[in-house]
């Protein structure tokens, strides 16, 4: 197990936003606040986690053949826990999220990560799979969170600070309002995977350099 090739994974090459492309149903409709992101990102964090070393801990007892439908159950298991959760503590948080918290049974990323690695890696593994895959959502969704709340509404921290209102940034009135639809999800989405790629890449060519360059003056000695 590498951590720190795990979180590389997670932020950039294997990001489930960004690079995986999952989600995008509740990546586009709850990214209008830093609220939101925070809130979504941290319910997916912990949900990815449980069902990830529940499903490792049981991957050689469930028979193949219902393999799926197992995974289903033990998302859904977790899923309501969070839901009744945030209903009882941050009922703000679960009215502003609505139906997109019991939609996370159905979530790609959960159930992908459940298939791709849980399945077939140990618990502590799948544990940090989980932490990751969930970090890197959640840095995608602040992000975006960011961009959308401070171009559409020139507030920064809506429902976190200043008593829920925010800190203004813009004066009132001189955001675009069409950065809080649809328009606006999928232009920021458009853009924060243009420069996640770029990174990436770079980050990529960089390592191989580094490599050729180690090699190289191994060769020399």
């Amino acid at each position: 197990m590498n951590f720190r090739k795990q979180l590389t994974d997670g932020l950039f090459s294997k990001n489930p936003v960004t690079a995986q492309l999952l989600g995008m149903c509740s990546v586009m409709a709850i990214t209008t606040s830093l609220f939101n992101g925070i809130g979504m990102g941290l319910s997916v964090t912990i949900i990815l986690i449980c069902s990830n070393v529940l499903i490792s801990l049981l991957r050689k007892v469930i028979p193949g053949s219902i393999r799926i439908a197992a995974y289903v159950v033990i998302i859904a298991g977790f899923v309501t826990m969070v839901d009744l959760l945030l209903q009882a503590f941050l009922q703000d948080l679960s009215e502003s999220l609505g139906v997109f918290i019991p939609l996370i049974v159905v979530n790609c990323i959960i159930l992908g990560r459940a298939e791709a690695f849980a399945s077939k890696n140990g618990v502590l593994a799948s544990a940090v799979d989980g932490l990751t895959q969930g970090i890197g959502y959640t840095v995608a969704l602040v992000i975006m969170c960011i961009v959308r709340e401070f171009l559409g509404s020139g507030t920064f921290g809506a429902g976190l600070l200043n008593g829920g209102e925010g800190i203004r940034i813009l004066p009132e009135g001189v955001g675009a309002n069409m950065m809080i639809l649809p328009f606006g999800g999928f232009l920021t989405l458009g853009v924060l995977i243009a420069a996640s790629q770029w990174l990436t890449r770079h980050m990529e060519r960089k390592r191989i350099e580094k490599s050729a360059q180690e090699r190289k003056e191994g060769a020399a000695k």
